[in-house]
């Protein structure tokens, strides 16, 4: 009759719950790290990090001072403070017209009150995030490719010409 655990159970053992624990404290601190270290450059890998259905959005009103998350259309309580400013401009990128500003959308709140939209970045499903050029200080920050983080660019002119010779280059 075999009463006791051997050496090797018992090592066996120690290493399941040390990679358990690796695991389940790797998440917390994702979760708690959540929001701190936000920025343009990893915007849509952050959006990806919460759980999502069909879309999970960055939507910040009053000037860009405050933002919040809607995941699946359902306003998340999370509010990301001084993230950008009132400066930030965003452009769609044409290939006729080059960079076209998008002009200002509206958000209704719980109240049903109506507020501007200084910024909206909005991830799909499968991962894939608005197509839009951002202007911010003084950096241009490229989300057209699909999967890729974003180019960074000096100036909107610089990110349109570089758009326009991989076009070129992909249509000869």
């Amino acid at each position: 009759m075999k009463k006791a655990f051997t050496l090797i159970e018992l090592m066996i053992v120690i290493v399941i719950m040390g990679v358990v624990y690796t695991l389940v404290i790797g998440n917390f601190k994702k979760l708690n790290e959540k929001g701190k270290n936000l920025s343009l450059k990893n915007l849509r890998e952050y959006l990806n990090s919460y759980p999502h259905k069909k879309s999970v959005e960055l939507v910040c009103l009053q000037g860009c001072k405050n933002c919040f998350v809607v995941i699946d259309g359902k306003k998340q309580d999370n509010k990301i403070k001084n993230f950008l400013d009132e400066s930030v401009k965003i452009y769609r990128y044409d290939f006729d017209l080059g960079a076209v500003q998008k002009e200002p959308v509206s958000y209704f709140n719980r109240n049903d009150i109506e507020e501007n939209v200084c910024f909206s970045y909005e991830v799909d499903a499968k991962g894939v995030g608005d197509q839009v050029l951002v202007a911010y200080k003084k950096s241009v920050y490229d989300f057209t490719p699909y999967f890729d983080a974003p180019k960074v660019y000096n100036s909107v002119e610089e990110a349109v010409n570089a758009k326009q010779d991989l076009m070129t280059k992909i249509m000869q």
